[in-house]
């Protein structure tokens, strides 16, 4: 063959998003699992930019693979002979990797590198680590030992560099952007193919329509890996991407943002999903984050409804002013929640609230309380417990570490839902148990059947409220994680065990494995069944739409006396008090 006409090399470019271990070693991996990667879809979209453009030349073709692991089986052995094939031309990239992923991305790693191949990990993790420590904690040293490159920060216009340097085997061990955060108008868009769309539970795609926040929650990373200062996607930008997501059939969305709104772009955005819906027909669904002040800002909720939002989650985090102002969530006024979830509910879309328990006043007796308080006093349909844990690259974290606190070694369980350090007024296991028995204290039978009747007398459409509420009653229960990271039919491997632990005989786990799916699976047949039979008397009630409670009740100016929500703490008093006597000063009364 002529020196002239060579056959195109093929780079390999794996990106694996890595999933983590359970109580028991086992990976979390399901059929169909419960969210998308945004992680993901970002450098998906980056990379298919970067073949696009031919970054590595007119004679090398970049091939992509897309693997989270949440859903996908990473295989090794034939990832290891596509490599082969190709000249061992490629990288292995780790995507997004959080804190308790970490030590199964190593894993991951490991045969990799033992073969020569370059890998590559980037995520909150390395960039949280080396934004608040030392570039060494945290078990950063085992990246430079196994020679894995690390790269901190975003990977708009910077990707290209890493993969020029990985084709030319001189990939470097670190890529540290994090003092140079890119703007994000104008850059490729997230996106993932259909056929991996289709492994999650709700078939959405996702994007950060902003990235950074200027709050200073102490226990939060994104601050301290995102930036204070905000950045956002056009209109344009935005359109872009619902329009290639429409062209392959998908129109449902998670907007990643940790609180769209303080986007500023807000409105625009939300303008123009409207017009896509109303003058082009798209069937455009949304989730998004926001906090908990979004409903005074005019318009806000009414165009959320209009451009598709269906179901919103709210950064409730706790409903004792002391908890909040030890984490310096001081933007959280509970004198405003109910007026809040009231606002959403009137235009029949779904909450989700998330709730910290772990605070400093904390006790199993007081979170106990406050959840009887959250159930009779504030409309919230979905609440989502979480263990406040000290997250590398948070402030929370870098206290810590910096008063030579003790904290787990292992970051395989710092994943908000294990006690990771002392508490003042809980054991660990007070404070693993009082986290399992939340769950169970807001879904009880009882409760679900009020959330469903709040639904109905709102226009919330119950069927789509009764799957969360199946999901969110019953994964802690059967399968010990978080909702978030369950999914439909658990799915297990013996040699996927976390290494150092004992790989069980097959005549062991393989029985075993069969008759416990089989149990969860009428399980949640009976819960299926439950929850048909409350929605079937609820649709059969003339007087659905006329039902009210506590929660439900319009504010009123007597809140203040009569809601256990502020009068049941001591931080509660005094938020109300402070309010009178601004009001009184300012003749606002």
């Amino acid at each position: 063959m002529s020196d002239d006409i060579r056959p195109p090399r093929r780079f390999q470019l794996i990106l694996i998003k890595p999933s983590h271990y359970d109580d028991d070693g086992y990976l979390i991996r399901w059929w169909r699992a419960m969210s998308p990667s945004n992680s993901l879809a970002a450098i998906y979209g980056i990379a298919a930019d970067c073949a696009e453009r031919g970054v590595l030349g007119s004679d090398v073709t970049i091939d992509i693979a897309v693997m989270d692991e949440t859903n996908t089986r990473i295989d090794v052995p034939a990832l290891l002979k596509r490599f082969h094939r190709h000249g061992d031309l490629g990288c292995v990239a780790l995507i997004g990797v959080q804190s308790n992923q970490y030590p199964r991305a190593l894993d991951i790693a490991r045969p990799f590198r033992a073969a020569g191949i370059p890998v590559a990990i980037g995520g909150f993790h390395v960039s949280g680590c080396l934004s608040m420590l030392d570039g060494h904690a945290v078990d950063l040293d085992a990246c430079w030992n196994m020679g894995i490159a690390i790269f901190a920060g975003e990977a708009e216009g910077r990707l290209e560099i890493m993969l020029r340097d990985a084709a030319a085997g001189q990939l470097k061990p670190l890529y540290n952007y994090m003092d140079d955060l890119p703007g994000i108008e104008g850059t490729p868009a997230p996106f993932l193919p259909k056929r991996y769309v289709m492994r999650t539970l709700g078939r959405s795609a996702s994007f950060d329509a902003g990235r950074g926040c200027p709050y200073q929650c102490s226990f939060c990373t994104i601050i301290n890996v995102q930036g204070r200062k905000s950045r956002y996607r056009s209109a344009d930008d935005i359109e872009q991407l619902v329009r290639l997501n429409m062209a392959q059939g998908v129109s449902s969305f998670f907007i990643t943002d940790d609180n769209f709104a303080r986007n500023k772009e807000w409105e625009s955005i939300f303008d123009r999903l409207i017009e896509l819906r109303e003058r082009d027909g798209i069937p455009i669904r949304l989730l998004i984050q926001v906090d908990t002040l979004c409903h005074k800002i005019p318009n806000f909720i009414v165009k959320a409804k209009r451009a598709g939002v269906t179901k919103v989650f709210i950064g409730l985090e706790n409903i004792n002013p002391d908890n909040l102002a030890a984490a310096k969530k001081r933007q959280n006024k509970i004198t405003e929640y109910r007026k809040m979830l009231l606002a959403w509910k009137a235009q029949g879309i779904i909450t989700f609230a998330g709730y910290i328990l772990g605070f400093p006043a904390d006790t199993p007796a007081t979170i106990r309380r406050d959840i009887a308080i959250i159930k009779n006093e504030l409309p919230i349909d979905l609440l989502e417990f979480f263990c406040l844990t000290p997250l590398p690259g948070s402030e929370d974290h870098q206290i810590l570490w910096k008063n030579g606190v003790a904290m787990s070694s292992d970051l395989n369980i710092y994943d908000t839902e294990h006690a990771c350090t002392a508490h003042s007024k809980m054991s660990p296991n007070e404070w693993q148990d009082i986290y399992h028995e939340a769950w169970s204290l807001y879904y009880t039978p009882k409760h679900m059947k009020t959330l469903l009747r709040r639904a109905a007398a709102n226009g919330v459409p119950m069927g789509n409220l009764a799957k969360y509420l199946l999901t969110f009653s019953s994964t802690d229960r059967l399968e010990r994680v978080h909702p978030l990271q369950g999914g439909i039919l658990r799915l297990k491997h013996p040699s996927e065990r976390r290494p150092g632990l004992p790989r069980e005989r097959a005549w062991i786990f393989w029985p075993r494995f069969v008759y416990n799916t089989i149990r969860k699976q009428v399980i949640l047949t009976r819960a299926i069944a439950q929850l048909l039979v409350s929605m079937l008397v609820i649709v059969c009630d003339p007087n659905a739409r006329s039902y009210m409670d506590r929660a439900l009740t319009p504010v009123g100016a007597d809140d203040d006396e009569t809601l256990d929500l502020v009068t049941k703490t001591t931080g509660g008093r005094a938020a109300v008090a402070h309010i009178h006597k601004v009001a009184e000063l300012t003749g606002a009364a």
